[in-house]
């Protein structure tokens, strides 16, 4: 949601803008990397956007969708920056109430989780699974609010993982999300670090390992 990825992708020379996406108030721009073919949008920030162009990107022809988002540590795992595979995420949004009836949390396909988490550890890159913490409000990420959500185990805040998993299982399509932890509730000026090139490269081993394990996980199943 950020953009990193797509203008590391532009920046070199990599990203060529789609002919056919019909939305018109976003661009998709295409590129190939790890053997795959994948469609990028930049700055798909926040629930109610963020499915509106899941429906969209599926009807379109999309089979897997990922989602990688900056977030906010709130159980520290280690130094950031590093990523979380969302497993599930609270749902303090109201996307996700349009699509699936009231719980606490939103569910990711565990089975795929499990495949992903084990093809993770070969990508150099520092991930970890657990939960989110998925608001509309940002600016409503209070001391209280964050304190609750370490008392639920919640590794990290986000704005977009509990509305695309309510779609995902409403719409039975394939969706994983990854938080990109790379602050920590912005204490500090310096508090957003997100690696070489805004974290692009980092977040492109990680979608190419995840597709890698989708493909693998099909060519199974048929």
């Amino acid at each position: 949601p950020d953009g990193d990825i797509l203008r590391a992708l532009r920046r070199g020379g990599h990203a060529r803008l789609s002919s056919g996406w019909a939305c018109y108030h976003t661009e998709l721009y295409e590129f190939d990397y790890g053997g795959e073919r994948f469609g990028v949008i930049g700055c798909a920030v926040g629930a109610s956007f963020a499915v509106l162009l899941a429906e969209e990107l599926f009807v379109s022809g999309c089979e897997l969708l990922i989602s990688i988002t900056s977030a906010g540590q709130i159980l520290a795992q280690g130094p950031t920056p590093y990523f979380v595979v969302i497993d599930r995420a609270l749902r303090d949004e109201g996307t996700s109430y349009h699509y699936l009836p009231p719980a606490e949390f939103a569910d990711a396909d565990q089975a795929l989780v499990d495949a992903v988490m084990r093809e993770l550890g070969d990508t150099g890159q520092t991930v970890h699974r657990g939960a989110a913490w998925t608001t509309d409000a940002p600016f409503r990420e209070t001391a209280a609010a964050i304190e609750e959500a370490r008392a639920r185990g919640i590794l990290a805040v986000e704005m977009e993982a509990a509305a695309l998993y309510a779609f995902a299982r409403a719409r039975q399509k394939p969706v994983l999300c990854l938080a990109h932890v790379t602050n920590q509730m912005a204490v500090d000026g310096g508090d957003f670090e997100k690696g070489e090139a805004d974290g692009a490269y980092a977040s492109l081993a990680v979608i190419a390992a995840v597709s890698r394990v989708w493909r693998e996980r099909q060519s199974g199943q048929q």
